[in-house]
């Protein structure tokens, strides 16, 4: 199983879908299982999940930080 490529899946339809988006972070496991249509070992979602929680992180700072950059001209 490509853990990565379930990241960027995933990662892109919480990206469009702001309910499902909300439903990961309240739960998760759920919406994982849910979204994926599989019931993955614990391990394994485990790392899907911290994965994603990574890079929707990432996106949520690297987009604060293009807004403080517009407000001082840069």
């Amino acid at each position: 199983m490509d853990i990565e490529k379930i990241i960027s899946d995933v990662l892109a339809k919480l990206k469009v879908d702001d309910s499902l988006k909300a439903a990961f972070l309240k739960d998760p496991i759920a919406t994982l299982e849910k979204t994926l249509g599989v019931d993955l070992p614990d391990e394994q979602i485990k790392q899907v999940i911290d994965g994603i929680k990574n890079k929707l992180g990432g996106d949520a700072v690297g987009g604060i930080l293009d807004k403080v950059k517009g407000i001082f001209g840069k």
